[in-house]
């Protein structure tokens, strides 16, 4: 399941912050740590740190844009989401929005109206004097090689 490896351990925050069902906030949310939400937002969420959770449930409404490095939505979203590493759609997910993932895992019942959209690590750019430089034998931008190498016998 979500947020525990293979041997059960917990890899991500514990929950630090709880909106329980009932209280609607107006306005742009940012934490750290594990963010549970029963109640609604209307207005962005946006995580600091590495190992950041939001917990969205089935109860939960959000009307802005999420961004976290980790997600768990089972209510509703009216937005983008932004997530750097891990998002799970659960059953009971409702998206209306765009949705940008580096790992994603969405269950039977998940609705998504708008795109999905693979977001893969960062190029990493080289540094000092040959960065300047560019010669034909470069990758392409995209990361991935497209050609095709071959080997002749002298």
């Amino acid at each position: 399941m979500f947020g525990s490896d293979k041997r059960g351990n917990r890899s991500m925050a514990a929950i630090t912050t709880l909106v329980a069902e009932g209280t609607t906030i107006r306005g742009d949310i940012e934490f750290s740590g594990g963010l549970h939400m029963d109640g609604s937002v209307e207005g962005s969420i946006s995580a600091q740190g590495d190992k950041a959770v939001l917990t969205l449930s089935e109860k939960g409404r959000v009307h802005g844009e999420i961004r976290a490095p980790n997600a768990v939505i089972n209510g509703q979203v009216k937005g983008d989401i932004i997530v750097s590493e891990r998002l799970e759609l659960a059953a009971n997910a409702r998206i209306d929005g765009n949705v940008y993932y580096k790992v994603l895992e969405m269950a039977a019942g998940a609705q998504l109206n708008g795109k999905m959209i693979y977001q893969a690590e960062p190029q990493r750019q080289l540094s000092g004097p040959k960065a300047a430089e560019t010669d034909e034998t470069d990758p392409p931008a995209t990361g991935k090689d497209s050609r095709v190498k071959s080997t002749q016998a002298a």
